[in-house]
């Protein structure tokens, strides 16, 4: 756990960067998940950046979409979506307003509140897991889709808010292929985490669904 970490808000103009700046400049800062049981604080310790129009690997590849729509902005507000009909993950959206862009939350540390996410993530075996990989941050937090679109400057309690927290010293700051993605986007090195931390999610190249084959009759 980081001691005393600076509780200073992020601004919006934050979050009005490129996208791959904002990426790993979201490492160490604390996420704020309010909430009526109570509060979770996590220091965020894994990201990904996916670009939008421009990124093969972004849901906004093809353009704006009943589903992607607040990924094209105002920044500083967020984009949760459902995948595999089993988990919601949450980005950040970032970047110019109409051009989409976002930050998937993939891992990070619980230092506050941590008795609300173990009821929610059973299954962990230690307080180091219930944020490890992006469905289990979501789940800790009780994110859903409730949650697209909201606003982390809605007012004096928003849902959800980011403090500036205190980022890693730069020579910790990694990057490299974001976990899953396959095609045109698989290469890019737009994953970033803190090396050496143990709530980092472990890297897995994306592998094909194979398609059951056809017997001869």
């Amino acid at each position: 756990m980081t001691k005393n970490p600076d509780r200073t808000p992020l601004t919006r103009d934050f979050f009005a960067r490129d996208v791959l700046e904002v990426a790993p400049d979201l490492l160490g800062r604390t996420l704020v998940r309010r909430e009526p049981a109570g509060t979770i604080e996590l220091r965020l310790t894994e990201v990904e950046a996916y670009a939008g129009e421009i990124d093969p690997g972004s849901h906004a590849f093809r353009g704006r979409t009943a589903r992607n729509s607040t990924m094209f902005g105002p920044p500083g507000h967020t984009y949760v979506y459902f995948t595999y009909g089993m988990w919601h993950c949450l980005n950040l959206v970032c970047g110019p307003d109409g051009h989409a862009s976002g930050v998937l939350l993939r891992a990070g540390e619980i230092n506050v509140g941590a008795h609300l996410a173990r009821e929610r993530r059973i299954s962990a075996r230690n307080d180091k897991e219930l944020a490890k990989g992006p469905a289990r941050l979501a789940t800790a937090l009780d994110v859903d889709r409730d949650l697209n679109g909201s606003d982390l400057f809605g007012g004096p309690t928003p849902a959800l808010s980011v403090l500036h927290g205190t980022p890693p010293p730069r020579d910790l700051v990694r990057s490299g292929p974001r976990t899953g993605v396959g095609g045109d986007g698989a290469h890019q090195p737009w994953r970033f985490w803190i090396e050496g931390d143990p709530t980092v999610s472990p890297y897995r190249a994306h592998a094909p669904r194979r398609r059951p084959s056809r017997k001869a009759t």
